[in-house]
């Protein structure tokens, strides 16, 4: 089998996935997935694809991946394994969609605007 590249992304996040055989490794910059991500909602988050479709022990993954948070990052590296999932074996889709993991959440930070404080957020009004 050779190595299968997809690319996730949330917010500012953006992560590459490559997924090759194995004995389920997970790397994340060049550190282990355990160590990057510390948290176990994060940790679930990363699992999610791989416990729904059962290939925790299948596959060998490196993930590289950069800009935006740590729950960004998590959400990214998820969207990405998905659609390494799906293009292994088309059947993982039909598990995958109901749980909205193959979703593109397209939800970011809105602009600033001159004039003003933040995006909706405005200088402070004085009357007199």
């Amino acid at each position: 089998m050779e190595v299968i590249h997809k690319i996730g992304r949330r917010k500012t996040a953006v992560a590459r996935v490559y997924v090759g055989q194995g004995t389920g490794n997970i790397t994340i910059n060049k550190k282990d997935f355990k160590d990057y991500f510390t948290t176990g909602p994060l940790l679930f988050k990363v699992m999610q694809p791989l416990n729904m479709t059962g290939n925790e022990e299948n596959f060998d993954i490196k993930v590289n991946v950069y800009g935006g948070g740590i729950t960004g990052q998590a959400e990214a590296i998820r969207l990405a394994i998905s659609r390494a999932m799906v293009e292994l074996d088309a059947d993982n889709r039909a598990v995958l969609k109901p749980e909205g993991l193959m979703t593109r959440d397209p939800r970011m930070v809105e602009r600033k605007k001159f004039g003003q404080k933040k995006a909706r957020k405005k200088f402070q009004f004085s009357k007199r």
